[in-house]
């Protein structure tokens, strides 16, 4: 990989960059650009989750699937899009739950970061993406950097929120023991925000309000949800 592991997680994250997988994922992620195919989000952005919230002040996780595919959309930031950049559905239907929810008014940006920096840990499943290609580096050996991240957070002993929204977030908490076994972390489950799911069970989850209701009882404080 070329990206440099932020110091906190690099305890975590040492051993299975030394594994044959992660070794193979950095070198095929290179020759897909040395071949000129475009890559999301640019390198300097590809752990901008981990970069900005840093192991020890994780207090919630938030877990996608993979970037955005087109272009100017993808940040490093799960649901996210830097400002300026027209909302995604997805994260339109996150806005309307928040407000429901909360009684915030929507956001008119896509910038997660300040989530973010409070300790919400906003991980793809997937780090990477080629242009115009959902889900085309699944399968290349991210699922074994993220997993170890979301590990690490359920192995701490400070209990944290666990957001999973959509089958898939839900299929990748259900492969980490770390995470079935610890039961002081309160794992909040619902349907994905897309459009073609959110009317299953996301709209009226109230997964905010039930994340710092759960973080004020355990003396974590709470997340600011505006952005």
């Amino acid at each position: 990989m070329t990206e440099a592991i932020p110091e906190s997680w690099r305890a975590t994250l040492q051993p299975v960059l030394t594994t044959p997988e992660a070794r193979r994922l950095g070198g095929w992620l290179r020759a897909e650009e040395d071949a000129g195919r475009t890559v999301y989000p640019p390198r300097g952005k590809r752990l901008a989750a981990l970069d900005l919230t840093p192991l020890d002040r994780v207090r919630v996780v938030i877990l996608g699937q993979d970037p955005y595919h087109g272009p100017n959309q993808a940040m490093g930031l799960c649901f996210a899009v830097p400002q300026g950049v027209r909302l995604p559905p997805s994260l339109l239907n996150i806005y309307k739950e928040l407000e429901s929810d909360l009684g915030l008014l929507r956001p008119d940006h896509g910038d997660l970061s300040a989530w973010a920096r409070q300790g919400v840990l906003l991980l793809n499943n997937a780090l990477t993406v080629e242009a115009g290609r959902a889900g085309s580096h699944a399968g290349k050996g991210w699922e074994a950097i993220t997993d170890a991240c979301v590990a690490a957070v359920a192995a701490r002993a400070e209990p944290s929120v666990f957001i999973l929204w959509g089958s898939h977030a839900q299929g990748k908490a259900a492969r980490i023991p770390e995470l079935a076994r610890a039961e002081r972390h309160l794992v909040l489950r619902s349907p994905h925000p897309s459009p073609l799911s959110a009317h299953r069970g996301f709209f009226g989850s109230r997964p905010f309000s039930k994340a710092n209701a759960f973080l004020e009882a355990q003396g974590r404080g709470t997340i600011d949800w505006r952005v």
